[in-house]
């Protein structure tokens, strides 16, 4: 057993980074819980594919509007409390949840309010989250304790956790979220472990809120590696966030599988990313960071097309495979990359900026693939998103080798 904790974790990494794994993995079973069921709910209530698109929506706004503010609390604010605090909030809306949909008395607004709400605890927590790893991990250990962290996000949120999301749901509606509910708190409840070095700021000294957002917002725009992140990551969830906000429908109309067959596609794309995981060292020891983006966006703009086209389970399993791996590389890289550029005291801010631009990017694209897919059928939002990604990854190409230079880039003054 100490062999295979040390595998995961190395002792090098400090027993500050084990609590910090711990409570990111439990919590993301949860979530991952969460991807198969909170879709097959709001589709076991309506068939319009407007309200379905709508849901994703909602869960993606927070962010968008209250995301700022969430990175000027986390960099004026103990950040391992503020992650627990609203993950304690979190799990009393779940609770809610869980009570309305066992008594049969949820309506589709409740829910479509409870994943609001959800949404909005969970962006606190996940900008907090972000900014706790540099604070606990040597700068030169990033890489590898992120693709730890991106190894339980991809094994229990998006490998494990969807299928059994279906399962409970086809079990009884509201087992998923209890389930949810329970590993949210214990999450919660391990973040309290961490010891973490003087970080909130001083009352006497802050400036206003919006002073500490401008000044996220100004660093952003004058490091190439890190703006060129946040503009393509906005750009390419606009096109991501179209087809996914109609995933479920296009699984079960377009592919003709079931519930369990749905929270199966999450799992096949799981797979990829483990793959890339195991591969990622490699890897990034043979392709440059700017190819290596290159190639990722490349890949997502064709597997837009694809999906448009096919109408085989089998191929979209491929598809979603590839996607995984893709997907892994990408994240781990950009965010191991803003991580070792961004100064302890901007982490929240800066993150914020990014976090904005990930769902800014998703709430749009997921109400344009809304109103596609109800005029146009569940395949329009993949041809929108496979000519938006081509048009863009033309126009970014230059600017990504902005990213090879990271490391070496200076801080902006």
């Amino acid at each position: 057993m100490s062999r295979l904790v040390e595998t995961v974790a190395p002792a090098r990494l400090g027993t500050n980074f084990r609590w910090l794994m711990a409570s990111s993995w439990i919590s993301n079973v949860g979530d991952g819980i969460a991807i198969a069921a909170g879709p097959l709910l709001v589709a076991s209530m309506t068939d319009q594919a407007f309200l379905v698109a709508l849901a994703a929506l909602l869960q993606w706004a927070p962010p968008l509007l209250f995301g700022l503010y969430a990175g000027a609390l986390t960099d004026r604010l103990d950040r391992r409390l503020l992650v627990a605090t609203v993950d304690v909030l979190r799990c009393g809306v779940l609770v809610l949840l869980t009570v309305a949909v066992a008594t049969d008395s949820a309506t589709i607004g409740l829910v479509l309010g409870a994943m609001f709400a959800i949404g909005t605890a969970e962006m606190f927590a996940d900008n907090a989250s972000s900014t706790l790893l540099p604070m606990v991990v040597h700068r030169d250990d990033l890489a590898i304790a992120n693709s730890r962290l991106q190894t339980g996000f991809i094994t229990v949120n998006q490998l494990a956790g969807p299928p059994v999301g279906a399962a409970l749901f086809a079990a009884g509606m509201a087992w998923p979220f209890a389930a949810q509910a329970v590993m949210v708190l214990l999450g919660a409840v391990l973040i309290t472990r961490l010891t973490l070095p003087p970080h909130r700021r001083d009352p006497e000294t802050a400036t206003a809120v919006r002073a500490d957002i401008v000044e996220g917002f100004r660093w952003v725009l004058h490091h190439p590696a890190v703006r060129t992140l946040v503009l393509t990551i906005f750009i390419f969830n606009i096109t991501f966030g179209a087809a996914w906000s109609v995933l479920v429908l296009y699984a079960t109309q377009r592919l003709g599988l079931g519930a369990v067959g749905f929270g199966l596609l999450t799992t096949v794309s799981a797979c990829g990313g483990l793959l890339a995981t195991l591969a990622y060292g490699w890897i990034t020891r043979h392709v440059s960071l700017g190819d290596l983006m290159r190639i990722g966006l490349v890949f997502e703009t064709l597997t837009h097309l694809v999906l448009a086209v096919t109408t085989v389970p089998w191929v979209a399993m491929v598809i979603f495979f590839g996607f995984g791996a893709h997907a892994f590389v990408w994240g781990t890289t950009s965010i191991t990359v803003r991580q070792r550029a961004v100064p302890t005291e901007l982490q929240g801010r800066v993150g914020s900026v990014n976090l904005v631009g990930v769902f800014g990017g998703l709430v749009i694209g997921s109400a344009i693939g809304g109103v596609l897919a109800q005029h146009y059928g569940v395949t329009a939002p993949f041809w929108f998103a496979f000519v938006g990604s081509a048009v863009f990854v033309v126009l970014i190409w230059r600017q990504l080798a902005h990213i090879a230079h990271a490391d070496a880039a200076p801080a902006p003054e």
